[in-house]
């Protein structure tokens, strides 16, 4: 079975975040940080090179493939911020569409900045995220 490449790592978050080139994305990033430290109760932390993450679950597909990943998270990445906040469950599917301007792919939601999209919502996403991840995974923190 393939070994899982975002890991939790002991790299410093606010090293990484003061590396951006982006003065926007480094803005944002301070913004998220504070946004989900405060809905998760846990200090960000970095998962793999480049994903700050807050708390940790323990998941197990059917398939057998298993690991661990962050509760909440983000990556500051050149074209897009991707955000780690949204379960993939229908339910969820109409407060992601009040979120504003973004993109999404199989797994997280794409933003360019944060001022395009609405604050209120995405901690409302995030909730919805930390229930379901609460309820169907064993939440390690």
């Amino acid at each position: 079975m393939a070994k899982n490449k975002t890991i939790f790592t002991d790299e410093n978050v606010i090293e990484f975040v003061e590396k951006l080139e982006n003065e926007t994305k480094k803005n944002d990033s301070y913004q998220l940080i504070n946004l989900m430290s405060e809905i998760t109760g846990q200090e960000p932390k970095m998962w793999g090179p480049s994903i700050i993450g807050f708390g940790q679950y323990h998941y197990k597909y059917a398939s057998g493939h298993e690991g661990d990943a962050p509760v909440l998270g983000f990556s500051p990445r050149k074209a897009a911020i991707s955000l780690y906040v949204f379960s993939g469950a229908d339910e969820h599917l109409p407060t992601v569409e009040k979120l504003g301007k973004f993109t999404m792919g199989k797994a997280c939601i794409y933003v360019k900045k944060m001022s395009d999209i609405d604050i209120d919502i995405l901690n409302e996403l995030m909730q919805q995220s930390i229930d379901f991840v609460t309820e169907k995974y064993e939440r390690i923190s």
